[in-house]
C-alpha cells in the first residue's frame, strides 16, 4: 500500500513538473536595426534571415530616403532647414535601391517602425515638435518613389503600408522626454522601444501604448552591465574608436554575453530577450558577427521564437486572450 502511495505522489509529481513545462511561454529573441540605411547591410540582413527564419524590426531614418539634393525640403524642430545629424542619400539610384530592400523586407515578414528623421535629441521637444517630426517622415516615405524617380514602380500597396502598418518607434539616443509619449500616443503608434531595463523585462502597457525595453545585461571579464545595443558595446571595448585589430576578441565578449543573456532566460522566466543594433560595422564588423553566429545557433531552438516587436506584440494578445502562441 505504502509502495502504491509513493508511486502516485511521484507519478502526480512528475504530471505537475510536465504541465508546468508546458505552460512556460516560448523563449523570444528581438532583434532590431536603428537607421537602416546601408544597402550593403540590407543585403546582409535579409540573407541573415533566410539563413535562420528569424524576423526582423528595421526602424528606419526618413532622410535615407532623401537624396542629397532634396535634403532642403526637411526642416527638423528648432534645426537649420536641410541639416540631418546622420546626412543624407547620396544618389536618388542609392535610395531607390534602399525603397527595393525595404519592401522586399516588408513582403517577409519584416517590420519597418520609425527612428523619426534627421536623428536629433528630442529630450526637450513639444508634443507639437514630436508631430512635426512624425508629420515629415509619413510625408517622406509616401512620395519617396516619386521624389527619387521611381515613381512608376511604387507597390500598389505601398500608401497603405505607411499609413497602416508603421507601428513602432524608438527615438534616437534613447533619449526620451515627457512629450513624447504623448506624442507617439496622438500619431497612432502602438509601442514605444525606446526603454532602458535592468536585465530583460516585459513590456510594459502605458495607457495603450506598449513600451520595450533594451536590457542591460552583463559582459565582459568584470559582468559589468551594458545596453545590450552595440553602439554601447563599441564605446564599452574601445572608447567608441574603431579597433579592426581586436574584432575577434571583441565578437568573442559579444557573443558570450548574448549567450549568457540568452541562457539565463532560456533556463528561466523566459523573458524576451531584446538586442539592438545600428546599420554600421563597427569594429571590423564584431557586433555583426556575434549576431550572426548568435541566431544560427539559437533560433532553432525548441520553444524558441526570434520575432521583430509586431509579432512579439501580436503573440502577447494572443496569450492575453488565452489561445497559444
Amino acid at each position: 500500500m505504502r509502495l502504491h502511495f509513493s508511486l502516485s505522489l511521484a507519478l502526480l509529481a512528475s504530471v505537475a513538473t510536465s504541465a508546468q513545462a508546458l505552460e512556460k511561454p516560448k523563449q523570444l529573441v528581438i532583434i532590431s536595426f536603428d537607421g537602416a540605411h546601408d544597402n550593403k547591410l540590407w543585403e546582409r540582413s535579409l540573407k541573415l534571415s533566410e539563413k535562420t527564419g528569424a524576423k526582423f524590426t528595421y526602424f528606419l531614418s526618413c532622410t535615407f530616403v532623401m537624396s542629397q539634393s532634396a535634403r532642403k525640403t526637411y526642416q527638423a524642430p528648432h534645426q537649420k532647414r536641410g541639416r540631418s545629424n546622420t546626412g543624407f542619400a547620396q544618389s536618388e539610384q542609392e535610395v531607390r535601391t534602399r525603397l527595393d530592400h525595404l519592401w522586399k523586407a516588408h513582403l517577409a515578414g519584416h517590420e519597418i517602425g520609425s527612428h523619426a528623421c534627421g536623428h536629433f535629441d528630442g529630450k526637450d521637444w513639444t508634443a507639437a515638435d514630436w508631430a512635426q517630426e512624425f508629420g515629415d517622415f509619413d510625408r517622406t516615405l509616401l512620395a519617396a518613389w516619386k521624389a527619387n524617380g521611381a515613381g512608376d514602380r511604387q507597390p500598389a500597396e505601398w500608401d497603405d503600408f505607411v499609413r497602416n502598418d508603421i507601428k513602432g518607434f524608438r527615438v534616437p539616443y534613447l533619449s526620451t522626454g515627457s512629450s513624447l509619449v504623448p506624442a507617439l500616443k496622438a500619431h497612432g503608434f502602438a509601442y514605444d522601444a525606446s526603454l532602458v531595463s535592468k536585465g530583460p523585462a516585459s513590456a510594459v502597457n502605458d495607457d495603450g501604448l506598449m513600451r520595450f525595453a533594451l536590457p542591460r545585461v552583463p559582459e565582459g571579464p568584470g559582468g559589468r552591465l551594458v545596453i545590450g545595443m552595440d553602439y554601447n558595446l563599441f564605446v564599452r571595448h574601445s572608447g567608441g574608436l574603431n579597433s579592426p585589430g581586436r574584432s575577434k576578441e571583441f565578437e568573442a565578449r559579444t557573443l558570450a554575453m548574448f549567450r549568457n543573456a540568452f541562457e539565463k532566460q532560456y533556463d528561466g522566466e523566459r523573458i524576451p530577450l531584446q538586442l539592438g543594433f545600428h546599420f554600421v560595422e563597427m569594429n571590423g564588423g564584431a557586433y555583426w558577427n556575434a549576431l550572426d553566429t548568435f541566431l544560427t545557433e539559437t533560433c532553432s531552438k525548441p520553444d524558441v521564437a526570434c520575432v521583430n516587436y509586431a509579432q512579439a506584440l501580436d503573440m502577447a494578445k494572443k496569450k492575453a486572450a488565452g489561445t497559444a502562441f
